[in-house]
């Protein structure tokens, strides 16, 4: 059980039943008043968000979530396609929406960790960085800085990402899943 307080970023609770995962959190107190921990969390099973509030008496069960690495093979229909790590003949499909967005930027034959909650697959951690071929992009045109210097170039994924002029096909750039932007490009 977490108290109010250990409600924090980056923590697994079981709210009604269901897994949240604390998106933020903010322990504050107003004038004369017990603290209160304003959290924002996020459901692991539908994935919407929900804001509430956590007194100084009330308590929540963490969730007991667990990991295992799977191997991500092909997308087809908004179906992505997985098998597990050891076993290619055991594949399983889980949807886009379990995924979330950084599902576009994942590279077939990659491993990630899938979170598992009552023995159900609930999610995808999708790594925060994630260094990609540029496979389309159009030359850098002088002077075709009035917008801002930047260009939309295609990743081996097929994803688009928006990237600084000097960028050119064959470059391998770094990207953030979380956001969708460029970060760097990698020598």
């Amino acid at each position: 059980m977490l108290e109010y307080n250990e409600i924090v970023e980056r923590k697994y609770v079981v709210l009604d039943g269901e897994p949240y995962e604390v998106l933020t959190s903010h322990v504050f107190r107003k004038q004369q008043r017990k603290p209160v921990n304003a959290v924002k969390l996020k459901n692991l099973i539908t994935g919407k968000v929900a804001e509430r509030s956590f007194h100084v008496s009330e308590k929540v069960e963490e969730a007991d979530i667990s990991t295992k690495e799977i191997k991500y093979l092909y997308t087809n229909k908004d179906v992505f396609w997985f098998c597990e790590a050891g076993d290619p003949s055991k594949r399983f499909e889980i949807e886009e929406k379990i995924l979330g967005n950084g599902s576009q930027f994942l590279k077939p034959n990659s491993l990630v960790p899938a979170l598992i909650f009552d023995e159900k697959i609930i999610g995808v951690k999708v790594p925060i960085k994630i260094d990609l071929k540029v496979t389309e992009a159009f030359p850098a045109v002088k002077g075709d800085t009035a917008k801002g210097g930047n260009k939309q170039v295609k990743v081996e994924t097929g994803a688009y990402v928006t990237v600084p002029m000097f960028v050119k096909e064959g470059d391998v750039i770094r990207v953030n899943t979380e956001s969708g932007e460029y970060t760097d490009r990698v020598n």
